[in-house]
């Protein structure tokens, strides 16, 4: 049973800094791209980033470049998203997804529908 497990949510005040961690189970961790998505009350879930299986090719939303930055171990089949300079508009659940991604060593989907496993999410408030 394939299991993705986000931590490290909470509440921070805008400025402020969170990691957040996606520990997968089930699976060959390798084998799959890792994807950051978040979703606020009353709008459509978004995508905020991704990493390749390598960990060598990353891709961000326009909102987020340049204040947070994925990461993964594949040794420890996890994966991270660090969240610096938080503004309260990044208040939302955070959820992590995985994509398949054997011999695609540049596969970094936006798109949720090319993810295969998702994890339940965690709660990232931002207060102003």
């Amino acid at each position: 049973q394939v299991q993705l497990v986000e931590s490290g949510g909470g509440l921070v005040q805008a400025g402020g800094s969170l990691r957040l961690s996606c520990a997968a189970s089930g699976l060959t961790f390798r084998n799959y791209a890792l994807g950051w998505f978040r979703q606020a009350p009353g709008k459509e879930r978004e995508f905020v980033a991704a990493i390749s299986w390598t960990g060598g090719h990353t891709d961000y939303a326009n909102s987020v470049e340049g204040r947070f930055t994925a990461s993964r171990d594949n040794a420890k089949n996890t994966a991270y998203l660090q969240m610096n300079s938080l503004k309260p508009e990044d208040t939302a659940v955070y959820s992590c997804a995985a994509a398949g991604a054997v011999g695609r060593s540049y596969y970094t989907p936006r798109r949720g529908a090319e993810y295969n496993y998702w994890g339940q999410g965690t709660q990232v408030t931002v207060s102003s």
